[in-house]
């Protein structure tokens, strides 16, 4: 897998905003292929910062109704990536 291929998107919540300010931690949407050590690769190349732990989760599906129809929202996976106190993600900043 590419390392540009890892990254989907940024996720900003106030949980995520919380995470930022207090401990450094940023959030992020990732392929289901992904592994930790090719997450920390992704976030290091392209946001050029050192990385010291990755946390990933899968996310479940979720059930939604259209009416009588039920349909499903696929499945994600989760990556909350750490930094060290005098790095930041400026991507994150102002939002």
């Amino acid at each position: 897998m590419h390392l540009y291929e890892v990254l989907r998107r940024p996720l900003t919540t106030e949980k995520t905003n919380r995470l930022k300010d207090d401990m450094r931690q940023y959030a992020f949407e990732v392929d289901m292929r992904a592994t930790k050590p090719q997450i920390k690769e992704a976030v290091e190349t392209a946001f050029k910062v050192e990385v010291l732990d990755v946390n990933v989760m899968r996310m479940s599906r979720k059930r939604r109704h259209f009416g009588r129809r039920v349909v499903y929202k696929p499945a994600w996976k989760k990556a909350i990536v750490t930094l060290p106190m005098n790095q930041r993600i400026d991507l994150f900043e102002g939002v």
